[in-house]
């Protein structure tokens, strides 16, 4: 379907355009409509599949048909879990936003909090924000939450991992009675449920992946390789200009230093992102990677939730994960969008076991490359063949609009006033 089919205001039409994008993803055709004519919003959807958009395009149209003079209260507060995805968050608002008299700001700890503040006190509509600033702020009195209509949660499972799930909750506490909640998130784990329930007003549920599968549009390749000789054979996989993006995943920290070193020893640029680097060394890295600057981005495993990077042509396991989860996490960022992407893993003998639980959880076998210098002399492990499971059933249910406070109900027909 295209954008200008979802009842999108000529404004965002010419943002979207001005982007290079015309066709909406299906989770972008799933939930603009319905955020649109005022429904809370239950989304299942990883990153990569344009959900950014899905919640970016009606906020700010909404939000656009009704501008108050004067002094900008926060009407809508974006909250997602690492610095990156509200940084990237922050950048596509402004992409989306850019013909409309709206102001936005970004607010995430690891810098220095004066910038923020000053941005705060000239006023603005949409604030995105981690959970720990964002209480930090609220605490210090910077941040008045009293006039936001529209919270959205992004990447709640996420969240719920990294312990921000209390954090949230002490926020939705600071929040007046909403006219719009909007959650998303990549599984729907059972705590993630019960929060949902408790925010939620008769949500209109989308789901456009099913849970814990990988894109289709993503090829997966393994190769059998002694630990040792890993370096050697990312270098000379590398060497291919083919791999024109690659985002290398390490299982920690020290790894991803270590590897980004060796390859900028063998002339091939590159640079790391993970816990550790202070956090304008990670945007650093992160928009020379953005911007084709960087060919190769090595990151650990903590960024493997947070990146929203278009255009990675292949993501290569370095270390195989041990939660086969994470790999499910770490492929998804390519083949994004309906692109194409290629997912490249080595697997040490002693990763195998990794391996089989990996294939298992995609419910395929990843295809050995053998053609290459550092081949080892080791099978996979078998897999076990599990009965084929039912597609979860993808639910559009709509209702009616319901009434807001004081009477009537949201009007959102293009730019016309809610």
């Amino acid at each position: 379907m295209q954008f200008d089919q979802l009842r999108l205001a000529e404004p965002l039409l010419r943002a979207v355009r001005g982007a290079g994008y015309s066709t909406a993803t299906p989770i972008q055709v799933q939930a603009i409509p319905p955020v649109l004519d005022g429904y809370d919003l239950l989304g299942c959807a990883q990153t990569g599949t344009g959900k950014t958009a899905a919640f970016s395009l009606p906020i700010l149209q909404i939000l656009a048909a009704e501008v108050p003079p004067g002094r900008r209260p926060i009407r809508a507060l974006i909250v997602t879990p690492t610095r990156e995805l509200a940084a990237q968050i922050g950048d596509s608002l402004r992409t989306y936003g850019r013909h409309l008299p709206l102001r936005s700001a970004v607010i995430f700890g690891g810098v220095g909090q004066g910038p923020q503040v000053d941005a705060l006190r000239r006023g603005i509509d949409i604030l995105v924000a981690t959970p720990g600033r964002l209480l930090d702020l609220i605490d210090q009195g910077h941040v008045r939450l009293g006039e936001a209509e529209i919270l959205v949660l992004d990447e709640a499972d996420r969240m719920l991992d990294m312990g921000f799930i209390r954090d949230i909750r002490r926020i939705i506490a600071e929040l007046p009675a909403r006219e719009q909640t909007l959650l998303f998130s990549a599984t729907m784990p059972d705590e993630i449920r019960a929060l949902a329930a408790g925010i939620l007003d008769e949500p209109v549920e989308v789901a456009v992946t099913p849970q814990a599968t990988t894109a289709e549009t993503v090829e997966q390749w393994v190769y059998l390789v002694e630990r040792a000789d890993k370096q050697a054979l990312l270098t000379h996989l590398l060497r291919d200009d083919a791999l024109a993006k690659a985002l290398i995943f390490t299982r920690t920290k020290h790894g991803a230093d270590r590897v980004a070193k060796k390859l900028n020893r063998s002339s091939i640029e590159a640079m790391a992102i993970h816990g550790n680097k202070s956090q304008n060394a990670r945007l650093r890295a992160l928009d020379s990677f953005k911007r084709g600057r960087t060919r190769v981005l090595v990151a650990s495993d903590i960024a493997a939730r947070g990146l929203d990077i278009d255009e990675v042509t292949h993501v290569i396991n370095f270390d195989l994960p041990n939660e086969p989860e994470t790999y499910v996490h770490r492929i998804g960022r390519t083949g994004r969008a309906g692109a194409s992407g290629i997912a490249l893993s080595f697997c040490a003998n002693e990763e195998r076991t990794y391996l089989r639980d990996i294939e298992r959880t995609v419910e395929q076998d990843l295809a050995v490359i053998a053609d290459h210098p550092f081949h080892a002399g080791f099978e996979k492990l078998p897999r076990e063949r599990p009965a084929p499971r039912p597609k979860p059933s993808r639910s559009s249910r709509r209702r009616r609009p319901r009434g807001r406070p004081g009477g009537g109900s949201r009007q959102s027909s293009g730019g016309g006033q809610r």
